[in-house]
């Protein structure tokens, strides 16, 4: 168990590192949480790239069908699907490149997790990027 104040110093460097993060599930529909961090994430500066198959634009952006689809680089993959289907997610998040693994409040997957960190990336679980943004910078 990482201690709390050394958990606050890596995610307030991922989120300071972070200038591009593609979100995985961001739904269209405004009441989604997906769609309301995501909507924050831009506000505060962060460059979004939407990542949902059954869409083509999310938040007026080019919407992806998948990571590895995404043209340009990518620091953070922030995930809003359920924990069964993140394995495959982690796979692409290695494959394109990215830093940081987020998943999402309730999204614990051990395995996905091991897999990303033995790849180099930095894993966050089980919280909400908008919610350690507003408390942490």
């Amino acid at each position: 168990m990482i201690p709390a104040t050394r958990q606050s110093a890596i995610i307030r460097r991922i989120l300071q590192d972070s200038k591009t993060i593609a979100v995985v599930g961001l739904s269209p529909k405004p009441q989604r949480p997906s769609h309301r961090v995501a909507r924050y994430l831009m506000e505060a500066g962060y460059s979004i790239i939407p990542v949902n198959p059954g869409q083509d634009s999310v938040l007026g952006l080019t919407c992806y069908p998948n990571l590895r689809a995404i043209p340009s680089a990518v620091d953070m993959v922030d995930i809003f699907r359920r924990p069964e289907a993140v394995l495959p997610i982690v796979d692409d998040a290695i494959a394109i490149g990215a830093k940081f693994i987020w998943m999402q409040e309730g999204i614990v997957n051990g395995e996905a997790a091991a897999k990303a960190e033995e790849a180099g990336l930095v894993v966050v679980m089980d919280r909400c990027t908008k919610i350690d943004h507003m408390n942490l910078l």
